[in-house]
């Protein structure tokens, strides 16, 4: 068969294209590949450690916490204290008016069920540790806790009642699993 020199480009077999739409896909496809090898050890290493993913929960049983008692556990490095309030403390703190109060906050809105408080136990001032949580310590002149470091005096709800402290003991994100237990964090 001989040609006649009369077929043109366009009559022929486009394997060119073919070829060309393929590696310029394997192209696209190793380079995304490569792209995302590289980045992830980069995103992976956002993720918080172990060690640090269990710290951030705590929980806490609440039976052997006596009526006035008060304790002291570790979250996030911090001291949180847990108070089983009397219902005179829990009065008394309610009766508090709001105009009295350095930063207003209810009592109501400080806590979930009104006989457990739970707050971090660190000034808000310069984050001294405040006393009152253990038997004998000073705490204050509203029973709640005393600052040692400037002299900041918190009342049984945790709120700043006196002192160069700006604001009220903060409030950590908590979750009664039961009666008797809570999740801090």
């Amino acid at each position: 068969m001989a040609t006649t020199g009369e077929e043109t480009f366009e009559s022929q077999p486009q394997e060119g294209e073919t070829r060309r739409d393929f590696l310029t896909l394997a192209t696209g496809a190793f380079g995304a590949f490569g792209v995302g090898a590289a980045a992830w050890p980069l995103i992976d290493q956002m993720n918080p450690a172990a060690d640090t993913l269990a710290a951030s929960t705590t929980e806490v049983n609440l039976e052997p916490i006596q009526e006035g008692q008060r304790v002291v556990i570790k979250w996030r490095g911090k001291p949180v204290f847990i108070t089983r309030r009397s219902e005179a403390q829990i009065e008394e703190a309610r009766k508090v008016p709001i105009s009295a109060l350095v930063d207003p906050e209810k009592d109501e809105d400080r806590v979930q069920k009104p006989e457990w408080l739970i707050v971090v136990g660190v000034c808000t001032h310069l984050g001294c540790i405040p006393l009152g949580s253990k038997q004998g310590e000073k705490r204050g002149e509203y029973q709640g806790w005393f600052c040692p470091c400037h002299g900041s005096h918190y009342d049984t709800s945790g709120r700043i009642r006196k002192g160069p402290a700006p604001t009220n003991l903060p409030i950590p994100k908590y979750t009664f699993l039961s009666d008797k237990l809570v999740r801090v964090g």
